[in-house]
């Protein structure tokens, strides 16, 4: 669902505004911080809670789930699966099944390559021009991998370095605590058909938490970006999930993976908002001959598997 008016952008900041003196030492100071980060100072983020369940409800509800859709034969034997879900309010884990296992990315790379471009403009080796920031659209709103390879590129012209293995860095020297499994090593193939760059459902939600505090240079822009209308697979199509629901999400999906990674906002009875991150992924071993009806049918199951966790929250929360 579409938010109009609920995020001021951060489009206006160019690289001239970040040279000032101000933000350099602003750039001092963020970097001393997350380099702390990498000694374990700055582990978990503030008010998360530290560790994933082992076992809770809602894991137990979503692994039947899963367990019945292998059975029957929506899964397949060669496909793996990865559930987190988060909330917000209570500052819990809910879910978190394979959680730090490493899987293909396809396109939810893409607003990891964003950070890692906005980290430029905020050094001021780029800026954010309106050019930039319709291309930033296409990328995000309609996963656009031209567009991508375009951000990647211009990565490239800020260091010695390739653009993928600047965008990893620029984000692991950042933040340390959030990218532990995520590899950056290929721009977006011919085709789209990236199977290389990989990150764990952690990873995403890290990226989310920080994303929702505010703890990332542009971050009102990038919660703008990711709440663009789009066909999600955790809202649109998702019978369980209440209509009055925000989303900020990206999918990912290519014929080998099928993902989705967000944050779904819930309106309770009582008027008040519930955020929640959402984490679905399935991998498949080797790629399928009918992509088409894969991923549709895939992106389906991610789509149950929203409707479960939002019927818990609802039951939490009294929400709508």
């Amino acid at each position: 669902m579409l938010l109009t008016g609920s995020f001021p952008s951060d489009a206006s900041i160019d690289s001239r505004s970040v040279a000032d003196p101000s933000k350099r030492a602003f750039l001092s100071k963020m970097t001393a911080l997350f380099a702390a980060a990498a000694f374990g100072g700055l582990a978990t983020p503030a008010g998360e809670a530290a560790h994933p369940p082992v076992m809770s409800a809602l894991t137990a509800e979503i692994d039947n789930h899963i367990k019945y859709l292998r059975i029957s034969g929506r899964i397949a034997a060669n496909e793996r699966t990865a559930w987190l879900i988060y909330d917000f309010t209570s500052r819990q884990y809910l879910t978190a099944i394979n959680a730090d296992i490493p899987y293909q990315s396809a396109s939810m790379i893409k607003p990891f390559i964003a950070l890692a471009f906005f980290y430029k403009v905020l050094e001021g080796k780029l800026p954010y021009t309106p050019y930039h920031r319709m291309r930033m659209e296409a990328m995000i709103q309609y996963s656009d991998n031209g567009a991508t390879n375009y951000f990647i590129r211009l990565l490239n012209q800020t260091s010695h370095r390739s653009g993928p293995v600047e965008a990893e860095r620029t984000l692991k020297h950042y933040h340390p605590g959030i990218f532990r499994n995520t590899r950056i090593v290929e721009r977006i193939p011919n085709g789209g058909r990236s199977y290389r760059n990989k990150a764990s459902a952690l990873d995403y939600h890290r990226f989310l938490h920080a994303l929702w505090y505010n703890q990332l240079p542009f971050s009102n822009e990038l919660k703008r970006l990711m709440n663009l209308p789009n066909r999600d697979r955790v809202y649109t199509g998702a019978d369980e999930v209440a209509r009055q629901t925000w989303v900020f999400d990206k999918t990912g999906t290519t014929a080998r993976l099928c993902g989705d990674m967000g944050i779904l906002v819930a309106q309770g009875r009582n008027g008040g908002r519930y955020p929640y991150t959402f984490i679905g992924i399935i991998e498949k071993a080797r790629p399928t001959r009918n992509y088409r009806a894969w991923k549709d049918d895939r992106g389906d199951v991610i789509r149950d598997v929203s409707g479960i966790a939002y019927q818990h929250l609802r039951r939490m929360y009294n929400l709508v």
